[in-house]
């Protein structure tokens, strides 16, 4: 690196980095420091680059791992990005492009760095490593102890007081990512940690008091989901679309946090990697999951996860309650905007989730909105299209739609909204239907796709769950709707029919053969039987509850009734049956009475 620009291979014999990694000691005030820091690095672009990179630098990392304790060369890097960053809000602001240009490259070294610390060793060594300075071997001052929470407590300035301009947006992105470096410990352990770093730095001491400010900002940043700057806007080279290479960095690190705080690691297959308009918004919105999904210490809950849960609306003027710490406000609008445009995203649906889930504020503001179809058809389309997303994107979106299907007023209202021409849906033309129909239809959808692809009990419980919670809301539902209602039922009546028929087969069987197993056919029974009984019980809240508002459903069951003949007889079945048969009864008497009434009216006139 230094002064000229740098080419990947060029890495592991250039002069200033094996200074830096070298034996001899560097002061923070020597004139090094500036000629190590005026590079132009040609960003890689690629996962492949991203490796070439790690592997050609991880020479000169392990160099310093070894030298550290003797030069102390790692914590004099950091006090002169420290020294520099008290002075870049000023430089910001007199359009200083050379000191914001080095300040940023002395990040991007220390998170490089960091990265392969984390990797490499424990956190108590790492910790270690921030408190070496040029002493005798492996000696440390109790003075610099605390470097490593002045890193942080600065970058949490750096993100939340510098102002976003051409010039500043890269190290911003460099900021958010080191953040996101920092907190991937959790990476290399098995067990949950409740004692990390993380806990004893962020959720207390000095960083403690920049936690509403932090969230506050990078809410602020996933909503205005600002771009990159154009060419030419900094002395140093543009980067790729994507963001360079501590976005490469940091992003991969994200994505495996976020795997395993919200499902332990498994998914069906890798979530493709859109092509990014804003890294800021979209690292800003890892750190902000990280930073909401970190475990409660042993003596205090998570700070940032607090924030989360109490922020309100910029138009409500209640005072805070006393006992909610890290409060603050926010545009809901600007907020509901951006997560109805962002859904194609993983994080961006997590997001949705945790909000809806944890603050009853934004739940509110969400359900009373006359536009839930703005968010309600990305999350429709999501599911819809299955085959393509992740399995912890699909049951996002799944458990977003049972949060909303909760609430009464939201059943009524998907009822009302009328959609025309939903072009993504290719099964039929579907030239106007309501949303709560078309709500019904891709639901259903994946549960068909569930019984003949991933066979996901829970994924079923949880269709079915959201049917359960609309139908008796179910108003004027869409003939087609109605046919794929009955359509699954008949489905599910034939797989009942062969599992049952393969057990009495397998029971025949064993009379004349005690040596062979029995496949266990009572269980997946037991399974299809309770997804038969939420099926009726569905159709039979929808009789009971609206049966004169949805003649498509009552003509459709009519045409169908032979399907439900055998399950009148089953011990299972029976009292839903008799409920569903009286409702039945009760239309048809309703109709009867009115062909009187018209007749006999008829005959007075």
């Amino acid at each position: 690196m230094g002064s000229n620009s740098s080419r990947i291979g060029d890495l592991p014999k250039n002069e200033y980095l094996k200074k830096l990694s070298g034996t001899e000691s560097v002061s923070e005030n020597d004139p090094f420091w500036n000629q190590l820091l005026s590079f132009s690095f040609p960003a890689p672009t690629s996962s492949t680059e991203l490796k070439l990179l790690e592997e050609a630098t991880i020479s000169v990392c392990r160099s310093l791992v070894e030298n550290n304790p003797r030069t102390g060369n790692f914590g004099a890097l950091i006090k002169v990005f420290l020294s520099r960053t008290k002075e870049l809000k000023l430089s910001a602001e007199c359009q200083n492009h050379i000191f914001i240009w080095q300040t940023h490259n002395a990040l991007f070294i220390i998170c490089c760095l960091l990265k392969v610390f984390i990797c490499e060793m424990s956190e108590e060594e790492l910790q270690l490593h921030f408190t070496y300075e040029d002493k005798s071997p492996g000696s440390y001052s109790s003075d610099s102890e605390d470097l490593l929470e002045e890193l942080l407590c600065c970058l949490m300035q750096l993100i939340t007081d510098i102002p976003l301009l051409d010039i500043t947006y890269e190290i911003s992105v460099e900021a958010v990512s080191t953040m996101v470096v920092f907190l991937s410990c959790q990476l290399f352990h098995k067990e949950v940690l409740r004692q990390s770093i993380s806990h004893k730095y962020l959720m207390q001491g000095r960083c403690l008091p920049y936690t509403s400010k932090l969230v506050k900002t990078l809410l602020y940043n996933f909503i205005r989901q600002e771009k990159p700057p154009p060419p030419g806007a900094h002395v140093f080279p543009q980067q790729s679309e994507a963001g360079g290479l501590l976005y490469g960095l940091a992003s991969g690190v994200a994505t495996g946090l976020w795997t395993v705080f919200t499902l332990g690691g498994v998914g069906s297959k890798a979530a493709a990697t859109p092509e990014l308009s804003s890294p800021l918004a979209n690292q800003s919105l890892l750190l902000l999951l990280v930073l909401a999904n970190l475990t409660d210490a042993a003596d205090a809950p998570n700070p940032y996860k607090q924030a989360i849960m109490s922020f309100k609306n910029t138009q409500d003027s209640s005072p805070f309650p006393s006992s909610v710490p890290h409060a603050f406000q926010i545009n809901f609008n600007s907020l509901y905007t951006a997560l109805c445009e962002q859904q194609t995203s993983d994080q961006a649906t997590l997001l949705l989730y945790t909000l809806l889930h944890q603050n009853s504020n934004v739940r509110t503001y969400m359900l009373a909105r006359t536009d839930m179809e703005n968010l309600v058809l990305p999350i429709l389309e999501i599911l819809y299209h299955v085959e393509e997303r992740n399995s912890h994107h699909v049951y996002m979106a799944l458990i977003i739609l049972l949060i909303l299907t909760e609430d009464d007023g939201f059943n009524r209202s998907i009822h009302e909204v009328i959609l025309k021409n939903i072009t993504w849906y290719s099964e039929r033309v579907l030239t106007e239907i309501s949303l709560g129909s078309l709500l019904i239809l891709v639901v259903i959808r994946t549960i068909q796709y569930n019984m003949t692809r991933t066979r996901d009990k829970y994924l079923h419980t949880n269709c079915l769950a959201a049917l359960a919670n609309m139908s008796a809301q179910f108003r004027s539902l869409h003939q087609y709707a109605a046919q794929r209602i009955i359509s699954l039922f008949s489905l599910l009546s034939k797989k009942h029919n062969k599992v049952l028929e393969q057990a009495t087969q397998s029971l025949r069987g064993s009379l004349s053969s005690n040596d062979t197993p029995l496949p266990d056919y009572a269980q997946d029974l037991n399974v299809i039987e309770e997804v038969i009984r939420m099926m009726l019980e569905i159709i039979n809240s929808c009789l009971t509850n609206s049966l004169h508002h949805n003649p498509n459903l009552v003509y459709a069951l009519l045409y169908k009734r032979d399907l439900f003949e055998q399950f009148r007889t089953h011990p299972s079945f029976q009292d839903i049956m008799q409920n569903i048969d009286l409702a039945f009864l009760g239309f048809t008497f309703s109709r009867c009475h009115l062909l009187v009434l018209s007749g006999f009216g008829d005959h007075l006139l």
